[in-house]
């Protein structure tokens, strides 16, 4: 008598799971997609702009970034749980991890050790604060404005907050310490601290810069660098086999969705003020007109 072959785990593009695969996908490009709109196109389109039509435009600028950005926050959440459930079920893209993680101890090195160590600890618990904090001041002075210090902080203590709620409340198992490459991590696994800050940070840092730079070239290279900079975090994490890879997955769509959430808030008060700049032309023009009629003799 036979016995059965134990089930093997769904790939991320078994059809099971094809639709969470293409979801993930689109939400990503969503996402970007929304930060070069409002970054982008909509400076460009209102430049020559003014009064009504000028409102008219941030309005619908807003009221489309709103929408999408509560899209975002809510789809790259269900996926972030639907990763989630595939690891409590050790299916789905969880059959990633064991595999993934094979692969990277097959190619390491010393000097790769060494190099990914270095990379990974710039997106740690000290030096992620310290880019945060230099940011903050830099751009706080550069542009006499509290924006920055304001969109940096709520941006670093709600992904602080996600993280450190993650871990208490699933409490994943890191890799073996035999599969890692020291210092090793005790904490629980999922997500990954690293890639969710480095997605949060990097992001709405990018997106304050973005908002100052005139050219399309520059903004690209400004998100290209961003985003760079978060995958090669996450793919230190695997590759030093301090995380799983689904706990770096489920890091990015978290931080991608607090990031959006975080933006189009911004987004929506930009235009309250812009609404009520226009509001006060109109009142300002309307008083200097009286104060400039001719008065009647005594």
């Amino acid at each position: 008598m036979s016995t059965p072959e134990p089930a093997r785990a769904a790939g991320i593009w078994a059809p099971e799971h094809v639709w969470v695969t293409l979801g993930a996908v689109a939400m990503v490009f969503l996402a970007a997609t929304q930060s070069l709109a409002v970054t982008t196109v909509m400076p460009l389109v209102s430049a020559d702009l003014d009064g009504a039509a000028l409102y008219a435009v941030a309005f619908a600028g807003t009221l489309a970034t709103s929408v999408i950005g509560m899209v975002a926050v809510v789809a790259l959440t269900a996926i972030a749980a639907e990763i989630y459930e595939a690891v409590t079920e050790s299916d789905g893209v969880a059959g990633l991890d064991k595999p993934l993680l094979a692969a990277a101890i097959s190619i390491r090195t010393p000097w790769l050790d060494t190099a990914a160590t270095a990379l990974t600890d710039v997106a740690g618990v000290i030096g992620m604060p310290i880019i945060a904090v230099l940011a903050i001041i830099i751009l706080t002075i550069r542009r006499h404005s509290w924006t920055p210090a304001l969109l940096i902080t709520a941006a670093g203590i709600g992904s602080l907050l996600m993280t450190i709620a993650g871990k208490n409340l699933i409490g994943r198992a890191r890799p073996d310490l035999t599969d890692a490459v020291p210092p090793y991590e005790h904490s629980p696994s999922f997500p990954s601290g690293h890639a969710l800050n480095a997605v949060v940070i990097a992001g709405i840092i990018a997106y304050l810069l973005i908002l100052r730079q005139q050219r399309l070239t520059t903004r690209i290279i400004t998100i290209t660098i961003a985003a760079t900079f978060a995958v090669a975090i996450g793919a230190t994490r695997v590759y030093l086999g301090h995380h799983w890879f689904t706990d770096v997955l489920a890091a990015y769509f978290l931080g991608a969705g607090w990031l959006a959430l975080v933006i189009t808030a911004h987004r929506l008060y930009l235009t309250a003020r812009v609404r009520k700049s226009l509001q006060a032309e109109p009142s300002k023009s309307s008083l200097q007109e009286t104060s400039s009629e001719p008065k009647p003799d005594a």
